[in-house]
């Protein structure tokens, strides 16, 4: 969000941009979004509560709390701030139109009440979206809940998906065996409510998801589409077109970067790294870090891995690594709390990405040509992984799976550089179709254009 922020900030258009205060506390003490944003004399911040406590986890599966609290808590308080004038620009200009989080869809009713339009922004894939869009027909044709215990059966009712999804490949919440479950309910309604937005935005571009893309629009209720991806590439490509000599790495985190790593990765080999994160949400156990640790030295292979404190979710009092593990760390391993990813990805020395397979990680590593392997977790994590390993070929699905043998194995055949490695191949010419995207003329950059016209145009038009 910050990105499409800063790239319309870049377009001589004002930007407000609504926060939770417990995120813009976290942006203002571990990055420089204050400074950055400073520049724009047309931006400015302003904080909105979500409706939980101070110390909530907000990760892992205690995220859904933080659907019920934004809609009880966050929605009213928002339209009293929109209907007041609370969130003017910094030049005192009133909001001529709302984008908005994909799952916010509450406003769209108070962009209706004030006359303007609705953009939501989706920041999963577009095949995530589709497949959440998707529900209310899986669940008529019988296909969800699932009936019996095989992951591997096909899914046939999401169409343009029907030639390889399995129901292990569906978001992880539709593996509730109760239709009416909640998280499963909250996310089929608000894919459903999209509808009533004046147009969807995507982080993605057409040479990535565009039969997908296809079906949306078909779907006869989205007016506006923009594909407007990969978001980080344009940012570097204007910033760098502006001033060649400036710093273009845009750290919007909410935990401290530990660049230290960066030094580490100009001292190995090209391509000999395996960069390994699972993202800022994800918790697992204890039992499965060991598996991937012993996975990752057994294979020889050197290793970036970024181990946040909050990742293992529970502590079962022994913190101490065995001792072949600390070894072989030392020898060629490095460990960090977070890391830079962008630039970590765009770093000669990594060769594969082991990730959750989140949106904006999958999208970076395309973006930057490095083959991933996917051990999804919850989400749309499960949809991507299955993507990049059987449609995008450009890595390996590794779900369902949390063993030492597997990831061993996997580590090398992605890593070993004497094997034609259809996975690198794959991720090379992707990445290739990112740039050509989004540079002067691609689809994106088409795409793009259009939308900050669109917007220029409604101002006009309010003003």
């Amino acid at each position: 969000m910050l990105k499409l922020a800063e790239l319309l900030c870049l377009a001589d258009l004002e930007v407000t941009f609504l926060n939770s205060d417990y995120i813009q506390s976290r942006l203002l003490r571990f990055s420089d979004v204050e400074s950055r944003f400073g520049q724009y004399p047309g931006f400015r911040f302003a904080i909105i509560t979500d409706g939980l406590p101070e110390d909530h986890p907000r990760c892992g599966y205690e995220a859904r709390e933080l659907f019920n609290s934004t809609k009880a808590v966050t929605r009213p308080v928002f339209g009293e701030m929109l209907v007041l004038g609370r969130l003017r620009s910094a030049s005192g200009r009133p909001v001529t139109c709302i984008i908005a989080d994909g799952l916010l869809t509450f406003a769209i009713d108070f962009a209706k009440e004030i006359r303007v339009w609705c953009f939501l922004f989706r920041t999963t894939s577009a095949s995530c979206f589709w497949a959440n869009l998707c529900i209310p027909k899986l669940i008529e044709a019988g296909e969800l809940p699932f009936q019996g215990n095989d992951l591997d059966k096909p899914v046939k009712n999401v169409a343009g998906m029907e030639k390889f999804l399995r129901r292990r490949d569906l978001p992880g919440f539709c593996r509730s065996i109760d239709a009416t479950e909640a998280t499963l309910q909250f996310i089929a309604n608000e894919s459903q409510q999209n509808a009533r937005a004046d147009a969807l935005i995507f982080n993605t571009f057409d040479e990535l998801e565009s039969p997908i893309l296809t079906h949306i629009h078909n779907h006869g209720s989205f007016p506006e589409i923009y594909a407007i991806g990969p978001l980080h590439v344009h940012l570097k490509s204007i910033l760098t077109a502006a001033d060649a000599n400036m710093p273009v790495s845009r750290n919007n985190g909410i935990l401290r970067e530990d660049r230290s790593c960066m030094g580490w990765l100009d001292d190995q080999p090209p391509k000999s790294v395996v960069y390994v994160s699972f993202g800022s949400l994800v918790v697992i156990t204890r039992d499965q870090v060991m598996e991937f640790w012993y996975g990752l030295v057994n294979s020889g292979v050197r290793f970036l891995w970024v181990l946040r404190p909050d990742f293992i979710a529970e502590k079962d009092g022994s913190d101490r690594i065995p001792a072949e593990l600390a070894e072989a760390t030392n020898e060629r391993g490095y460990l960090v709390e977070w890391a830079p990813q962008e630039g970590v990805l765009a770093h000669p020395a990594i060769g594969c990405f082991l990730s959750h397979g989140g949106w904006n990680s999958t999208l970076e590593a395309v973006a930057a040509g490095v083959p991933m392997i996917c051990w999804p977790c919850f989400a749309d994590q499960t949809l991507n992984s299955r993507f990049v390993g059987r449609v995008w070929r450009n890595g390996a699905d590794m779900k369902d799976a949390c063993d030492r043998v597997v990831v061993e194995r996997m580590v090398r055949d992605l890593m070993d550089p004497e094997k034609d490695n259809e996975f690198r191949d794959s991720a090379e010419k992707m990445a290739k179709l990112a740039r050509t995207s989004s540079g002067f003329g691609g689809s994106s950059y088409r795409h793009l254009e259009r939308l900050i016209l669109d917007i220029k145009n409604m101002a006009a038009h309010r003003n």
